[in-house]
């Protein structure tokens, strides 16, 4: 046997994607790739190279830091007890699956959202997708996939410029800004048709599943659903919608904001996540009740959802990751106060919509639009997933109203922190030093926002105490 073929390498399937990926990316002409990686926020962090340097470089590298950063670009106290000692770099790799063209870009560009890795090759502990797909590996040891369908709310805004000064809404193409409750109003959805449309092509040239547009209650406020799919696919979807919509509504010069309590009068912004699980070997919703009588379930949903009830406020960190996420669900007038289920009943935190038996799911209502979707979705599937461990039971469902049954959730950002910090199920499910990362970089941005005195305290506090 010669050298040549005792040394010569047999192609990968790791290969024939990169093959395939760099074929796409000259049969499209392309010219610079955007590589991105989810951080723990669900910023867009990466770089921008060059398509000739990325089909002859196809890994590339970033710090491990950017998942120790807060949203204000600080880190916190213990940064080199998250990190290595050495800051080191990651390695990225391209997820095939997820390359799509930037259609507002001038050249042909292309945007690849990529999996950090170990210089070993295992899957980085801190980063979002990898916590994600640690939890739907758990759920394939189980022979189960789950499905989800996220719906996410936004407001478009007014440019504004000054953070001192409160938002308002944008005027529409009357020329006038909402003033009264809107709810699914088809005229005040075409209010913003110039926006909206320049969102769906950028929608459509991106293959995003974007499925209904509605006309939330809120001045200027919207929601879009999407087509139900795996739950990566779903969270890579969201990641990319924010971005788009937001750049969709910069180039008509207005804001498209994600914050989940951006106006002091107005309702806040949720991500209501509908799941369900399916078997792997025949694809059956094993959500559903063996009897075809409406409401009827199977055990598993009851276990799913006695996880949900039991841990949801746990995981509220993930939900509401931000200082400002609990002014929506404290103040918030459609938001869930506790962990409640019922049959199609908005007020409980947990609704079970009326359906056919192969559609039988529920819909967790805890996450606002402000959460970064791939911890959103990894969380609220770990507590259904501890609830099929445990075999919990749910309570009895409510029928009334769920307002009047007091509010049990995390009231700040400091409080769902601590209850994460004590729930060693989620820290061992989700990962201990993503938690961990998860809880010192959250608590750094609630330090931050305490040093800030508001207009509020001057003008009621300075010559009054």
């Amino acid at each position: 046997m010669s050298t040549d073929s005792r040394t010569r390498r047999m192609p990968t399937e790791e290969d024939a994607q990169e093959s395939s990926l760099l074929r796409w990316l000259k049969d499209r002409r392309i010219t610079e790739v955007e590589c991105l990686v989810p951080d723990i926020t669900g910023i867009a962090r990466g770089k921008i190279i060059p398509a000739d340097k990325f089909s002859h470089d196809y890994g590339t590298r970033l710090p491990e830091g950017i998942f120790a950063t807060t949203v204000t670009g600080d880190y916190p106290d213990d940064y080199y007890e998250l990190t290595s000692p050495s800051d080191s770099d990651m390695v990225l790799r391209p997820d095939p699956e997820t390359v799509r063209m930037v259609p507002w870009a001038t050249d042909p560009t292309a945007q690849i959202i990529h999996d950090c890795y170990t210089k070993n090759g295992q899957p980085h502990e801190l980063a979002p997708r990898n916590v994600l797909r640690r939890v739907l590996d758990a759920y394939t040891e189980l022979g189960l996939r789950p499905v989800v369908a996220p719906e996410l709310e936004f407001f478009l805004v007014q440019k504004n410029t000054d953070p001192d000064f409160p938002l308002l809404p944008p005027a529409g193409r009357s020329g006038r800004p909402e003033t009264a409750r809107q709810s699914y109003s088809i005229d005040a959805v075409n209010e913003f048709d110039p926006i909206l449309d320049l969102m769906y092509d950028y929608a459509d040239a991106m293959k995003l599943d974007v499925d209904t547009l509605i006309h939330e209650s809120g001045a200027a406020q919207l929601e879009v659903n999407f087509t139900h799919a795996d739950a990566m696919n779903l969270a890579d979807q969201v990641f990319l919608f924010k971005r788009t919509m937001r750049e969709a509504a910069m180039r008509h010069g207005v804001y498209a904001t994600f914050l989940a309590k951006p106006m002091e009068n107005e309702p806040g912004s949720a991500m209501h996540i509908h799941q369900s699980l399916l078997r792997i070997n025949d694809g059956a919703n094993v959500f559903a009740g063996d009897g075809d009588g409406e409401g009827e379930f199977s055990p598993v949903f009851g276990h799913y959802l006695g996880g949900l009830q039991k841990f949801a406020p746990q995981a509220m960190a993930f939900f509401a990751p931000n200082v400002n996420s609990y002014r929506r669900l404290v103040f918030g007038e459609v938001s869930p106060s506790n962990v409640h289920w019922g049959f199609d009943n908005r007020t409980c935190g947990l609704r079970v919509p009326m359906d056919t038996p192969d559609n039988m799911r529920v819909e967790s209502r805890f996450a606002g639009s402000d959460a970064n979707p791939y911890l959103a979705m990894a969380a609220t599937l770990a507590c259904g997933l501890l609830g099929l461990r445990g075999q919990l039971a749910p309570d009895a469902p409510i029928s009334g109203s769920a307002k009047e049954l007091g509010y049990d959730l995390p009231r700040s950002l400091g409080e769902a922190l601590d209850g994460l910090e004590q729930c060693a199920e989620l820290q061992a499910l989700l990962g201990e030093r993503f938690c961990r990362a998860y809880i010192s970089v959250k608590r750094k941005e609630y330090e931050t926002f305490f040093r800030v005195i508001s207009s509020w305290e001057r003008e009621f506090l300075l010559l009054n105490v």
